[in-house]
């Protein structure tokens, strides 16, 4: 298993580690996933996301060739701002999600880590004839997500760039604990924070990462695993890859049609995609809480509606602010309506759910 250069630092924090996208990582902290879940909604968060894999787009293609691969519009991009987007096989079905980001002279692709080693391949084989360089530099980079209401608070002590001025999805390139790095207003939980991409051996993490617990001590900052990465994206209802969208979804289905732009011209999948938007999805992504007490539906727990299986759960989990079981699932567009009750099978029982509209919290 890979590592992260934080990775001892986690050790010592008593970090419970686990294997996940072929690195060791944090699940939790001895505070606990609920803790640290409620530090980044109350306060401030610090994840290590070092496990994300980066690839520089560069060359006269650059843009035409992210056209091609993304389902967003990449040419409404100016530097220094970032989107959300997604790539797809010709069928339609997801690659991955991503984050693509104008670093004014070439574009960065932020990509899973579970997901980098197939990804990269994808975009090796679609450049082919294009006029573009493909700099993998996901070893290069090490990753934190500083995540909560105080977090520019929290930072800004750090660094001269104004964060404030910093837009949602944007960035800027600046120094922070005296050490170079991409300062972005990014990240997975729904809160206000940013993402910090910056090159170094250990110490410079170490150096990074105490200076930030050393300014974060007045605003009662926490480490945070992956166990509250998963509650957080949740409750707000964000889609993880391998979960809620992989190969066998359409970006429609899953509700992110907000992000897939067919009139900007043909890319990989747009046909097929055109083709589910003419006809309309047979199936949708549906956000649903538990009715049931004591109940937390678990990914693919069967879905049913008037005894039939008609689905299955994609994602989860309790949600630590409203402390009842939501999730999220595929089921056919007639049964989608919030309001509409539907029973999640296990234990050979079922579990009474309401279908109801995002985000949870």
């Amino acid at each position: 298993m890979k590592t992260t250069r934080f990775h001892a630092l986690h050790k010592t924090l008593g970090a419970k580690m686990v294997s996940f996208a072929g690195f060791e990582m944090p699940i939790q902290y001895p505070a606990g996933i609920i803790a640290e879940h409620m530090s980044v909604r109350t306060n401030v968060g610090v994840f290590d996301v070092s496990h994300m894999g980066e690839v520089e787009v560069r060359g006269p293609q650059a843009l035409d060739f992210v056209q091609k691969i993304s389902i967003n519009d990449a040419s409404k991009l100016v530097p220094n701002k970032a989107q959300y987007s997604a790539m797809c096989y010709p069928d339609g079905g997801i690659i991955d999600d991503m984050l693509v980001y104008h670093r004014g002279d070439h574009y960065m692709l932020v990509i899973n880590g579970a997901c980098a080693d197939k990804d990269i391949a994808w975009m090796h084989e679609q450049a082919k004839g294009m006029d573009i360089t493909l700099t993998d530099i996901s070893d290069e980079i090490n990753l934190l997500a500083v995540q909560g209401p105080k977090s520019i608070e929290a930072l800004q002590g750090l660094t001269d760039t104004n964060l404030s001025e910093i837009q949602y999805y944007g960035f800027a390139d600046g120094k922070l604990s005296g050490i170079d790095m991409i300062l972005s207003r990014t990240g997975y939980t729904g809160e206000l924070g940013f993402e910090l991409y910056f090159r170094g051996d250990e110490s410079v993490c170490e150096q990074v990462w105490h200076a930030l617990f050393e300014a974060g001590k007045a605003y009662d900052m926490q480490p945070v695993g992956l166990g509250a990465r998963d509650t957080l994206r949740l409750e707000k209802g964000y889609c993880l890859y391998g979960n809620d969208i992989n190969q066998d979804t359409n970006p429609l289905e899953a509700g992110l049609g907000w992000i897939t732009k067919l009139a900007k011209g043909t890319f990989n999948g747009s046909d097929a995609i055109a083709k589910v938007k003419e006809q309309g999805p047979s199936r949708k992504l549906i956000a649903f809480k538990v009715v049931a007490e004591k109940f937390i539906a678990r990914q693919h727990y069967p879905i049913h509606h008037g005894g039939n299986p008609v689905g299955e759960v994609t994602s989860g989990n309790i949600s630590p602010i409203m402390n009842v079981g939501i999730g999220l699932g595929y089921v056919p567009t007639a049964l989608a309506e919030p309001g509409t009750i539907i029973h999640i099978a296990a234990r050979g029982k079922e579990f009474d759910a309401e279908v109801v509209k995002l985000p949870f919290v």
